[in-house]
C-alpha cells in the first residue's frame, strides 16, 4: 500500500471509516519514492505525456523501487504505462 492511496481514500466518505482506514494501513508499504527519484523516473522511462499525473508517477516509482510489488488500477494511462514497465497485476 502506497501511503498516498490511503490519504486519498481518507478524503472520501466511508461506511466503518475508522476500522477501513486502520485496515488499509495495517497493511504492507512499498517504499516511498523521494521527489527527485519520481523525476529521473518520468526521464529513464519518457513517462511524459502519457496521461499520468504527479501522484500516478509517484506511485510507479514507489513500485519499481519495492521488489516484488505491482499495481492496481482501473486508470486506463496508468494501467498501459504500469503495463509497459511491466508492474500491472494481471487481473482475470
Amino acid at each position: 500500500m502506497h501511503p498516498f492511496i490511503v490519504a486519498e481514500i481518507a478524503l472520501c466518505s466511508l461506511h466503518n471509516r475508522r476500522k477501513r482506514l486502520d485496515d488499509l494501513e495495517a497493511l504492507l508499504e512499498v517504499k516511498v519514492a523521494q521527489l527527485i527519484e519520481v523525476r529521473h523516473m518520468i526521464e529513464a522511462h519518457a513517462l511524459y505525456s502519457k496521461g499520468i499525473g504527479l501522484a500516478n508517477a509517484h506511485l510507479i516509482a514507489s513500485c519499481l523501487i519495492t521488489p516484488g510489488t505491482q499495481l492496481w488500477t482501473r486508470d486506463s494511462a496508468l494501467k498501459n504505462v504500469a503495463g509497459a514497465l511491466g508492474i500491472l497485476v494481471a487481473l482475470p
